[in-house]
């Protein structure tokens, strides 16, 4: 998997990342590798990453994520390095480390996120890379990656029997494709739901009024649930992200960021994923725009700069299955 994704990066970004001589630097386990990323066409070492690929329940938490270990910095001569954590399946029995298809997304998303923060041009740290960068845009570089894992090419490169080299059967990656698209109107408008109610509850809703907040969920339900909740139903009570996760009124941030994404996708669509020599372009484009310019540039003229235009929802509706 990391040979294909290293390729992957390496065709559409211009970066070769290799792994670092084991005494390169110190590392806290012993399944941790550490890799230098360098400028394809000069050669410049221009960021490290750590990779923690697999769970360990005794002492590591859940999930994955990306993390910066060092920024960029000009002023202290520092180019950047980050950990890239995941909870991989780890190997079993002699077994290599056999990943799901969900950890594969994973590896991919977490990748995305690093690639924001090391190939970032901005010489000052506290607006490069993924620093300074709003909510609304945080997710694009990540889930933007997830994209690939559904790219025929780039799967084929990767998904191979690990005894026989036997590659996926087509059967199988109909059936992937297939399992993205699954009920997606609903999960859309669920989010729809969830995004616009913490809006209301944050922004337009008086706590010394006549509607409770369960109400308010109520009549916000009317509006975009195709099933509706119980009377007595108390979901807000344990809607941690928006109380006590971070995303009070910004919760629309997780769709947006998938409309930015399917949009940016489509502009390699577009050219054709198969044309390697326009891939190569409209990627370095996506490289000296969406991952180079930081906190420092609004993600609005970000994205205006990648793509020539404001961004569209239509790529997001096509990907889900909504529209033709």
């Amino acid at each position: 998997m990391l040979e294909g994704l290293f390729s992957l990066t390496s065709r559409i970004f211009g970066v070769e990342i290799k792994e670092a001589p084991k005494d390169a630097t110190s590392v806290w386990n012993a399944d941790v590798q550490f890799f230098h990323v360098n400028d394809a066409q000069s050669g410049e070492h221009i960021a490290s990453f750590y990779l923690d690929p697999y769970a360990r329940p005794a002492d590591k938490r859940g999930g994955a994520w990306m993390d910066v270990c060092v920024g960029k910095s000009s002023v202290l001569d520092r180019i950047p390095v980050a950990y890239l954590t995941c909870n991989g399946s780890p190997p079993v029995d002699g077994k290599p480390s056999l990943m799901t298809f969900s950890e594969v997304t994973t590896l991919f998303h977490e990748t995305g996120h690093g690639l924001q923060h090391m190939l970032t041009t901005v010489p000052h740290k506290p607006a490069a890379g993924i620093e300074g960068v709003e909510w609304d845009a945080v997710e694009l570089p990540s889930q933007f990656m997830e994209n690939f894992c559904y790219d025929e090419a780039t799967l084929y490169g990767m998904a191979k029997h690990y005894e026989t080299g036997e590659p996926l059967p087509t059967e199988l990656y109909h059936k992937l494709c297939e399992q993205k698209t699954y009920q997606a109107g609903m999960g859309m408008v669920r989010q729809l739901y969830f995004g616009a109610m913490d809006i209301e509850l944050h922004h337009n809703y008086d706590p010394s009024g006549p509607t409770t907040p369960f109400e308010l969920q109520q009549s916000m339900s009317d509006k975009f649930c195709l099933i509706p909740p119980l009377p007595d139903d108390r979901f807000l009570c344990g809607f941690g992200h928006i109380f006590a996760g971070g995303y009070a009124a910004g919760y629309y941030s997780y769709k947006w960021a998938e409309v930015l994404s399917a949009d940016a996708y489509a502009a390699f669509e577009e050219v054709g994923l198969e044309n390697d020599e326009e891939v190569r372009k409209v990627g370095r484009r996506f490289r000296d725009t969406v991952l180079a310019l930081g906190g420092g540039t609004h993600p609005s003229e970000v994205f205006r700069a990648f793509r020539g235009r404001d961004p569209s929802p239509d790529a997001l509706l096509r990907h889900s299955g909504l529209i033709e």
